[in-house]
């Protein structure tokens, strides 16, 4: 049932979106033409996909020990890691466009919550080598593999925190004066995602950018993307279907944009 509403919703996304040509906000136009259409290939693509490959054939099996709820579950679920990446990962045209709007804002600060075996989390690193990128990550057990990885791509400007996102994220940012670069991956009740983005909201600044994930992934998640939209705060979103792009430009006309992708 699930994957029948998000192919019907996928359809009316499909239906409603717009390409570049379709786009006349000087602001929405550019971040268009010249990043979201951007597919040249790029030479740090290579390295990150070749590891993404290595993932997909990776028949090592770890246990699953979740501390996203502030209890411990699933502790003797073993799951191979070909098959948390496939499931779980998201495909390589979404990182690189990530990597993409990384390069666009060139943040000084990254967060990132839930990095999943550290592909995406490559691809914001390699983007902005300076920056103080922060990942947050539910499984202890992925976030080795996500080190191991990291390892292999030879990245060492990431703090990579374990836990529970309710209890990490506002001590992480509480610190923080502007969040440049927000990342909000994998699927969340909505009270959660609404949570990540009220905490957010005051650190934003007008080329800040917050990226919500799987936004038609659950109605949850709808139901979230939705308010996050209609917040009289935020002046303009991009709705990409896999993900959702949040920016509080005070002097940007508010505009939600369907863009195809």
């Amino acid at each position: 049932m699930i994957n029948l509403q998000v192919a019907v919703d996928f359809l009316k996304y499909r239906l409603k979106a717009k390409t570049r040509h379709g786009v006349h906000s000087p602001f929405a136009y550019r971040l268009v033409d010249q990043v979201i259409y951007d597919f040249h290939a790029k030479k740090v693509y290579s390295d990150i996909e070749k590891l993404r490959s290595e993932l997909f054939l990776d028949v090592r099996s770890i246990p699953i020990t979740d501390l996203g709820v502030g209890s411990l579950l699933n502790q003797n679920k073993q799951k191979k890691i070909s098959t948390f990446a496939r499931n779980s990962l998201k495909p390589a045209r979404l990182d690189q466009l990530i990597h993409r709007l990384v390069l666009d804002v060139n943040p000084s600060t990254i967060i990132e919550l839930g990095n999943c075996l550290g592909i995406t989390t490559a691809y914001l690193a390699k983007a902005a080598p300076n920056a103080q990128i922060i990942s947050l990550e539910r499984y202890p057990e992925t976030a080795e593999i996500t080190h191991e990885n990291l390892d292999k791509l030879n990245i060492q400007n990431l703090e990579l925190l374990v836990g529970n996102f309710d209890e990490l994220f506002p001590e992480v940012i509480k610190d923080i004066t502007e969040l440049d670069f927000v990342l909000i991956n994998g699927k969340h009740p909505k009270e959660a995602i609404l949570n990540y983005f009220r905490w957010c909201l005051p650190k934003l600044s007008e080329e800040s950018i917050l990226i919500v994930d799987n936004i038609y992934r659950s109605q949850d998640m709808k139901d979230a993307w939705e308010q996050i939209k209609a917040h009289p705060e935020v002046s303009v979103t991009f709705d990409l279907f896999q993900i959702g792009l949040v920016f509080v430009r005070k002097a940007q006309a508010k505009e939600d944009f369907v863009i195809r992708f």
